[in-house]
């Protein structure tokens, strides 16, 4: 079930008048999703309905479809309401009606096509409602084949039926003449301007066939839609392929080709350890497809890395961009191609308090889930990159679930390292040193390509970022969890949570901090935007991403002492999610996990700074200091007679 009621406006109008809409609303969500809403969506379907049937009284549209609370497909956005009929010219017609309860209450936002709005005692940044309404109907178009080339023309406004018109609010300023324009927003007490806009677009009535049309239709992403997204992935210069990179790009290419031909179901797992390009052939992956017209879609478990590419490939190819647990209860092979990025976040349900159980299977995997939603899946993996307890994605269980689904699977393995300053040998001497892994180096050697250090303090350590920053690189300060996290406070600004010794600086912004002060980006672009430097990372936002320097707080969360080996004290964390749940040893693997993500970030160079002596004494027992020094010559020596 895509929606929770439909059905002829007439029937609406008669379920509303004798009060019985919220309640059939009501009950339909309990059915489809196991739990009753919350009293403020009732409360918002009581107000705004009763409104809504008000003005398709008022306008006579009875002869028409409804709609309401559809489920966008394979997303968990619903829109509010959709009336189906005939323009005057008599094509099949469609219009998304997006309702408020908003007054006047309402103030400017720094951010384009976005407003502030309280919320109780807070202030929320959110989309302007025509803004809203109208990437829905883009969606649509973009994604539902029954509106593809205008076989249903479809059109989009918003009803604030609380708002009293006044030219002076925020929502009708004119930065907002634009998306007016396009998606018009009509207040209460222009009721009639609405049932106009209305009549416009479906006066010819004869809805229930249409709305028939809109139920039973797939999802498709149309040809143009898959264009866009090529030619704008192929736009961004930090996705060139090099080397390896390209053997592997070029390889599943022509086996994604060839499992459509024969009509067979594909499997590729790409392994790959830190810096090997992963995501970059993943993303290049997506442009090619989408431009050879499959149905692409690209998911990873990270929001601060999902929304960073939705951000540079714009809202039209954004909703290509997914979660993992994006497909719930998604029909078998709706996607050609399904690429999981960062396949090792992969959780064991999909399933939250906003996500309906499967009815059938209510403990369903979700790696089964995104192998049956495309013909072939893609996972790129880095088995020693799970740092939270419910991440259980492996490459040995996407092939053994892969067998299941009678898929055939194909193995790839990244080598060559783009990271770290090409130096394979310090990402082996970091698993080897964390005892994640033996490995060949046990010594830390140095390499001419790669500045590592050890510092004394964490203000040498920032002002080393900042200095590499100043001098133009990308640059970022990361730490263990090892301090809390507070809200912003009230006047936007960050609480400085990481403190060391009399130094502190504040952690990234949260994922649903507003209101924040001029110049702080919020979470999901701190690792992207210039404010970023000012605030310490954690793993949950610098993982996925790679700056020219990492600054790196390793905090008393993991220590090594002689006798033991390496410890994890869940008291020094503050990373409930992670402590609740697991045992010392899969917390001490875990945090062993988040520090090799977080030491393995820089492309050129790497600084840390240790909270516990101990621990510091026995890195730096790994590292040979002569033959460091001895490198940093000869690379001197290269420099001068030039490379």
């Amino acid at each position: 079930m895509a929606e929770l009621y439909w059905g002829t406006t007439n029937t609406f109008v008669e379920h509303a008048k004798q009060n019985e809409i919220t309640e059939r609303l009501r009950q339909a969500f309990f059915d489809y999703y196991g739990w009753n809403p919350s009293e403020g969506e009732v409360r918002s379907w009581r107000n705004s309905l009763k409104s809504l049937s008000n003005a398709i009284e008022l306008g006579k549209l009875f002869d028409h479809g409804l709609l309401l609370e559809y489920q966008l497909p394979l997303t968990s956005k619903r829109l509010d309401a959709m009336i189906t009929g005939h323009d005057r010219e008599g094509r099949p017609a469609a219009v998304i009606v997006e309702l408020k309860q908003w007054s006047d209450d309402v103030m400017p936002s720094r951010v384009e096509d976005m407003v502030t709005v309280r919320y109780g005692k807070g202030l929320k940044e959110t989309l302007h409602p025509s803004a809203q309404v109208g990437q829905y109907q883009q969606y649509l178009a973009d994604a539902h084949e029954t509106f593809h080339d205008g076989n249903v023309q479809l059109r989009a406004c918003a009803y604030l039926h609380d708002f009293i018109h006044d030219d002076q609010s925020e929502l009708l300023a004119a930065r907002h003449a634009n998306i007016l324009g396009v998606y018009p927003l009509f207040a209460g007490d222009r009721v009639t301007e609405l049932t106009q806009f209305l009549d416009d677009h479906l006066g010819d009535g004869r809805g229930l066939g249409v709305l028939r049309s809109v139920r039973e239709g797939k999802y498709r992403p149309h040809k143009k839609l898959l264009d866009h997204t090529a030619a704008m992935i192929r736009g961004e210069p930090a996705y060139i392929l090099l080397d390896e990179q390209q053997v592997v790009f070029k390889s599943i290419l022509a086996k994604v080709a060839e499992a459509r031909d024969l009509d067979t179901k594909a499997v590729f797992v790409i392994r790959g350890g830190p810096g090997t390009g992963k995501s970059v052939i993943a993303l290049n992956l997506v442009a090619e497809l989408a431009a050879n017209g499959y149905a692409v879609h690209h998911a990873t478990g990270s929001a601060a890395f999902t929304n960073t590419v939705r951000k540079r490939v714009g809202t039209r190819a954004s909703g290509m961009f997914k979660f993992f647990n994006s497909y719930l209860n998604a029909e078998d092979d709706t996607l050609d191609v399904l690429i999981c990025d960062e396949a090792h976040r992969i959780r064991r349900f999909s399933w939250d308090r906003f996500r309906k159980k499967d009815a059938v299977d209510p403990d369903r995997p979700q790696i089964d889930e995104l192998l049956s939603v495309a013909r072939v899946g893609v996972f790129f993996i880095d088995d020693m990159q799970a740092v939270k307890r419910d991440e259980i994605g492996n490459s040995d269980e996407i092939e053994r679930l892969a067998g299941t689904h009678g898929a055939e699977v194909h193995e790839f393995e990244l080598q060559a390292q783009f990271r770290c300053g090409g130096s394979d040998g310090f990402v082996r001497w970091i698993e080897s040193t964390l005892g994640i892994r033996r490995t060949a180096d046990a010594l830390w050697t140095g390499d001419g390509n790669f500045d590592f250090d050890i510092v004394d303090s964490p203000e040498e350590l920032g002002a080393m970022i900042r200095q590499r920053a100043d001098e133009g690189h990308s640059a970022r300060l990361v730490a263990g969890y090892c301090w809390p996290w507070s809200d912003p406070r009230d006047d936007g600004t960050l609480a400085p949570d990481v403190q060391v010794d009399g130094w502190h600086q504040p952690w990234n912004a949260r994922p649903n901090a507003t209101g924040l002060a001029e110049g702080i980006p919020k979470s999901h672009y701190w690792a992207s935007e210039p404010g970023g430097i000012d605030q310490v990372g954690c793993i949950y936002t610098a993982q996925g991403f790679e700056f020219d320097y990492a600054g790196v707080i390793f905090g008393n969360d993991l220590v090594y002492r002689p006798r033991e080996g390496w410890v994890g004290r869940k008291e020094f964390s503050h990373d409930g999610g992670l402590k609740r749940g697991t045992n010392d040893e899969d917390f001490t693997r875990l945090v062993k996990n988040t520090y090799r993500v977080l030491l393995s970030r820089g492309l050129k160079g790497c600084y840390v700074y240790f909270t516990d002596d101990k621990t510091r004494d026995f890195v730096e027992s790994r590292i040979d200091r002569w033959a460091v020094e001895l490198a940093a010559e000869h690379d001197d020596d290269y420099d001068r007679v030039g490379r």
